[in-house]
């Protein structure tokens, strides 16, 4: 079987009704789970050559369907990727594709390896800050995720964190609910590993930012401040 017949084979009608009521996007379902695509994806990285791999993402992504879309986005999700080049292009070519939460995701996952591999890649991810459209403006801040994660940053990670806050500073007045949801994710996980650095943007910027995703991004520096003894 070709690797869409093999995911066609694991097809569940009724997961695939709950699965397009769930996601909403239109497009086709068969109701499979992400670690059953991910056990067919394990395998297909294992018995495939790298551009092998890469046709085989453009062409699953090319079907539509919500499931080979998964697919497509776990075949590139590795951090080792030699040469990477053919990936990170194949990711930046679907994100005007990006239509809802669940495949973007899928895919920023796989684009934040190659961010990681290469960070001049932000020099084109910037661009995305003041795109018209929604999807490409979350996926500047779910792709770049990783500077928010390190105890003891480099000097280089530093200025990527701080280039980044300015991204979520431009984006903080963005009324669409993804993108307040998005700014206080970056500043949530921000503030496990630097507190100081989060409370200053939300001090300086959460002002400007819904109150839901205000407090979302408080969230663990409200811990931090009550462990310390300090007020509300």
């Amino acid at each position: 079987m070709t690797p869409l017949q093999e995911l066609q084979a694991l097809a569940d009608s009724a997961k695939a009704t709950e699965m397009a009521a769930y996601h909403k996007a239109t497009r086709p379902y068969l109701g499979v789970t992400v670690p059953q695509i991910e056990d067919l994806t394990d395998r297909w990285r294992a018995e495939l050559s790298l551009d092998e791999r890469f046709a085989l993402a453009a062409d699953l992504w090319r079907t539509n369907i919500h499931e080979a879309r998964v697919a497509a986005a776990k075949l590139l999700t590795q951090a080792r990727i030699r040469p990477d080049q053919t990936a990170w292009e194949l990711i930046v070519s679907w994100v005007p594709d990006f239509d809802g939460w669940a495949l973007a995701d899928h895919a920023s996952i796989a684009g934040q390896k190659r961010l990681v591999a290469d960070p001049s890649r932000l020099e084109m991810v910037e661009g995305w800050v003041t795109s018209p459209h929604m999807w490409t403006r979350r996926a500047a801040l779910v792709m770049t995720l990783p500077w928010t994660k390190q105890n003891f940053p480099k000097e280089q990670d530093l200025a990527i964190r701080a280039r980044v806050l300015g991204w979520c500073a431009t984006l903080a007045p963005d009324r669409d609910w993804f993108i307040q949801k998005a700014v206080a994710w970056w500043v949530r996980d921000l503030s496990k590993h630097d507190a100081e650095a989060a409370r200053a943007f939300l001090d300086q910027h959460g002002g400007r930012m819904k109150p839901f995703a205000r407090k979302e991004a408080a969230r663990h520096l409200s811990e931090t401040q009550l462990k310390r003894g300090r007020p509300q």
